[in-house]
């Protein structure tokens, strides 16, 4: 008689494999009862099954240095998934120590996904981010592996779950001549056009400000109309959907690590040669906290002591911009991280939750 078992329950610590069928005396159960050995007549034959595994995406978010990359690691790593990065600079090729990019060791253990696909002489966007995530996740699925989305760019999870809306494309005259302007006159526009962005858009952001002008511009029409509202039932948004955060003190200490260790391992000597690709050009790029700090200390506008100081100021005023984001868009299940928490504990978390 053929017997049917899920594959994800067995282990054999040895066995003779053939195309459709295994042939062993002796199996471990992986799932409850955990360890337990079950003998079966020598020479009996199991059809192996996939199991019914849950493909939907898992998000993972959270504010800069909360510790989200290493639980999506171990997270991927315990349910064989993928990683998609969801980061607007690690995107990019170079922007390696400033945007905490996932080492090369990392990527060995665990394949990540929209990391290093652009080079600083292009641009990227949410509406690109939400095309190729949605390639990713298909190829993913098709493969049998849950996608794992991780990051804290709130934008690009926004567009990935509500959709872009009907936002023109950009117009590369358009912009040139509002990056041109003072940030001052194009708050003043926006808050006159659209008062409803202008309450909820962030303001120190000048490449969201430009983008938000250049809309209304091209259409004639506010931008605020031209968002898709949020469906609570949207991809992605159920209990699969955690942002992880810290209390602030904790936050504010790891930032400071962080920030301290980016510096130790060279990333002045990154964002020198990163100046000789380009990037003073790209001002997407240039947006990304460290390096635009780096930048004008490179330039003499202040020593390196001060940068450093500076630089984790910016990123702690980020983290909480990100925060605010999170907190005002998406239904998120919140999970506080306590100071010695570690990674497994958290992971134990997530996996209860799923």
């Amino acid at each position: 008689m053929l017997k049917t078992i899920p594959q994800r329950a067995l282990r054999a610590s040895s066995a003779k494999r053939g195309m459709n069928y295994v042939t062993h005396s002796r199996w471990q159960i992986d799932y409850p009862p955990v360890g337990k050995y079950i003998d079966f007549p020598r020479n009996a034959k199991f059809r192996i099954t996939k199991p019914d595994l849950n493909l939907e995406p898992i998000l993972i978010a959270g504010p800069t240095a909360a510790g989200k990359s290493a639980v999506a690691l171990a997270l991927a790593e315990r349910l064989g998934s993928e990683i998609i990065s969801v980061d607007s600079m690690q995107v990019y090729r170079g922007l390696d120590l400033g945007t905490a990019k996932p080492s090369p060791e990392e990527r060995a253990r665990v394949r990540h996904h929209l990391v290093d696909i652009c080079d600083l002489a292009e641009g990227f966007d949410a509406a690109q981010f939400v095309q190729q995530s949605e390639r990713v996740v298909a190829d993913i699925q098709s493969r049998g592996h849950t996608p794992i989305f991780c990051g804290g760019t709130g934008l690009y999870f926004t567009a990935y779950i509500e959709g872009i809306g009907e936002a023109p494309p950009g117009d590369k005259a358009l912009r040139a001549e509002l990056e041109a302007l003072p940030l001052e006159e194009l708050l003043s526009e926006l808050q006159l056009k659209d008062p409803e962005t202008f309450g909820r858009i962030d303001l120190e952001n000048p490449r969201r400000v430009v983008r938000a002008v250049e809309v209304i511009r091209l259409t004639g029409r506010k931008f605020s109309e031209q968002r898709v509202s949020w469906d609570a039932s949207a991809k992605g948004q159920s209990q699969r959907a955690f942002c992880l955060t810290r209390f602030p003190d904790d936050l504010r200490q790891r930032i400071d690590r962080r920030v301290d260790a980016m510096f130790a391992r060279g990333l002045v000597d990154e964002t020198r040669r990163l100046l000789n690709l380009g990037l003073a050009e790209n001002h997407t790029a240039m947006q990304a906290i460290g390096y635009r700090q780096v930048v004008e200390h490179l330039r003499g506008e202040r020593g390196l002591a001060e940068t450093i100081e500076l630089v984790k100021v910016r990123t702690r005023q980020f983290a909480k911009r990100q925060l605010t984001w999170f907190r005002r868009r998406g239904n998120w299940r919140w999970l506080e991280l306590k100071p010695q928490e570690t990674t497994e504990e958290a992971l134990a978390e997530i996996l209860k939750a799923l």
